[in-house]
């Protein structure tokens, strides 16, 4: 159990992760996108230390690119379908859908910036909303540009994060005040979304 707190352990695993070539850097953030209950953040962190900060940034913006936008153009395809109704058919989902089709592109882009917000409920309203797909994917380039490269830069060198307490607690910190601004800009928006959706009943309902 000590190994993993072996700061030199912890280097040798990531020259074996990179022994294993590109391929995997790639494979990881790709599949998360599918799978969003895996780690995006570690295989982040993983890409930035074993590959080094700006080749494992681009093999991690590259692989979640496009798991993400492969994602979007399944369910732009394949979202009336049965399989897929228990999700689009949500009372939520629908909310956020004609919500993005009134606001724009700036939500998703935001959503997209921050790496702890549902980027797996992005790809599904954008995918489901009135967005054209090239305007999406150079939104999706943007946002994920801006956030891998902040958590790429965050994991770069590990060995310094592991053996300096100051730069260890400023990463936390960071770490932390990404999560907090991400969950803040999600409740704000669902906010924004419900006080929209409440107008317009209310209208509605002086209106009949």
């Amino acid at each position: 159990m000590n190994e993993w707190f072996d700061v030199d352990k912890i280097v040798e695993l990531s020259h074996q992760y990179r022994a294993l070539g590109p391929l995997v850097g790639l494979f990881f953030p790709f599949i998360e996108s599918f799978l969003p209950f895996l780690p995006l953040f570690v295989f982040v962190f993983a890409n930035a230390s074993a590959f080094g900060l700006w080749y494992g940034f681009l093999l991690s913006w590259v692989g979640t690119s496009i798991g993400s936008y492969a994602v979007f153009l399944v369910i732009r395809r394949y979202g009336q379908a049965r399989f897929f109704r228990f999700l689009t058919k949500r009372e939520r989902v629908q909310k956020l859908i004609k919500w993005v089709d009134r606001n724009g592109f700036g939500p998703l882009f935001l959503f997209i910036c921050f790496p702890f917000t549902p980027s797996a409920l992005v790809n599904l309203v954008a995918a489901l909303a009135d967005v054209k797909k090239k305007h999406y994917l150079f939104t999706l380039l943007a946002g994920k540009f801006v956030m891998i490269l902040t958590v790429s830069y965050i994991g770069a060198d590990l060995k310094a994060l592991l053996t300096q307490p100051i730069r260890t607690g400023i990463v936390a910190v960071v770490i932390v005040l990404l999560w907090f601004i991400g969950k803040r800009l999600e409740q704000r928006f669902n906010k924004k979304v419900e006080d929209e959706f409440r107008d317009i009943s209310k209208k509605q309902a002086r209106n009949t």
